[in-house]
């Protein structure tokens, strides 16, 4: 089976795992720490949270900008469901709007119809790891009062204008997951510019604990043994386990964006000329991709995906729309690109344990599909 997402670990990460099994403290220590210090280079983020999931990331990040009960905040509905849960789980209204059909990134018109004096955040993805425009996203928050929460799970190394998403802007959130980018087998990290802010989400992360300066966990123990809470916290702190594959990754990070590149731009050029079969439009000098997907016309999607499978080729649908959930479903909302955005887009492999023979079978075999069916 050619998996269509799949991490890449090996001896390196299993070394540090073993290291961190000898310190014989598993929560959160140096190696978080540490793994904090080397995503702040990496991205030259101001300040970097680090946490246990990209939704956590989410959740924590929201809640520290104080959204809560009255609010609304604004994001794509053709998004990954954390998001949008994320959201709930403050209090607020997720508000669902439309995708552009280019790289389905946030209509940033249709967001700004939606806004209304309840509104507080919104929440830009980028999918597939492209990125958003951003400036455009800044302007109309700045237009509008509204603080900017990037959800960039898919665009860890991705470059906006020559800048490293989470590098830069207001909030951003990354996810480490088991197929993405990079890995820590679960862990996720928070970007911004605020130092208070940052502050604030440390404490959060830890059920509110403060240690008034004294380094470490939130338990009582050592010379720096007291602690106050005085705020709402949450369990969302890194392992150390997590941080040590984490930093292990961080150092092939490069690599495996070069070739995740390399390996989308030959879907890119082997697949441009093939009837029914679109490839969304990503500049892949700037995208850090962490998924490849195609738009396939003509109501055959489900059949390509059931043919690929049979040749023991495995694809995805990433994903379906938020407000076509029944959770957060909405009378009489419709978003029509994302509607049909859903019924063509098919999510094809890509992640680095892929051979080039693996691509040329992907490509073969989405080609005999297409001749076939002409």
């Amino acid at each position: 089976m050619i998996k269509v997402s799949q991490g890449v670990l090996g001896e390196e990460e299993l070394a540090a795992v073993e290291a961190a099994f000898a310190y014989g403290y598993f929560g959160m220590a140096s190696r978080a720490a540490e793994f904090e210090r080397a995503l702040q280079v990496y991205l030259g983020a101001p300040h970097v949270v680090a946490v246990n999931s990209g939704t956590s990331a989410l959740h924590l990040a929201l809640d520290a900008l104080g959204i809560g009960t009255t609010d609304e905040v604004i994001a794509p509905s053709l998004t990954f469901v954390a998001c949008f849960q994320a959201i709930a789980l403050t209090g607020a209204t997720p508000v669902a709007c439309d995708v552009q059909p280019d790289t389905l990134p946030i209509d940033l018109e249709d967001a700004e119809r939606r806004i209304t004096e309840r509104t507080r955040a919104i929440v830009p993805t980028h999918y597939a790891g492209a990125p958003c425009d951003l400036d455009a996203v800044f302007a109309l928050a700045d237009r509008h009062g509204l603080r900017v929460v990037e959800d960039a799970a898919h665009a860890f190394g991705s470059t906006y204008r020559g800048r490293r998403v989470g590098g830069f802007g207001d909030v951003a959130c990354f996810s480490f997951d088991s197929i993405k980018t990079i890995t820590c087998g679960e862990a996720g990290a928070i970007t911004c510019r605020d130092g208070d802010l940052a502050e604030l989400m440390r404490r959060k992360r830890i059920l509110g604990v403060d240690r008034k300066g004294q380094p470490g966990t939130a338990a009582s123990r050592g010379p720096g043994w007291r602690y106050e809470v005085a705020t709402q916290g949450f369990r969302y702190h890194v392992s150390d386990i997590n941080a040590a594959i984490g930093l292990v990754q961080l150092g092939k990070a490069d690599g495996f964006i070069a070739r995740r590149r390399e390996i989308a731009r030959r879907y890119d050029a082997e697949l441009a000329d093939v009837p029914g079969i679109r490839p969304l439009a990503v500049d892949y000098d700037e995208s850090a991709p962490h998924i490849y997907v195609v738009r396939v016309a003509g109501g055959r999607r489900d059949e390509l995906m059931a043919h690929l499978g049979a040749a023991g080729i495995e694809t995805a649908v990433s994903y379906i729309p938020n407000h076509l959930q029944p959770y957060f479903r909405r009378d009489g909302l419709s978003l029509p690109e994302t509607e049909r955005a859903f019924e063509e887009i098919l999510t094809l492999p890509l992640h680095c344990a892929l051979s080039d023979d693996d691509v040329a079978s992907v490509i073969a075999h989405v080609r005999g599909f297409t001749e076939a069916n002409l």
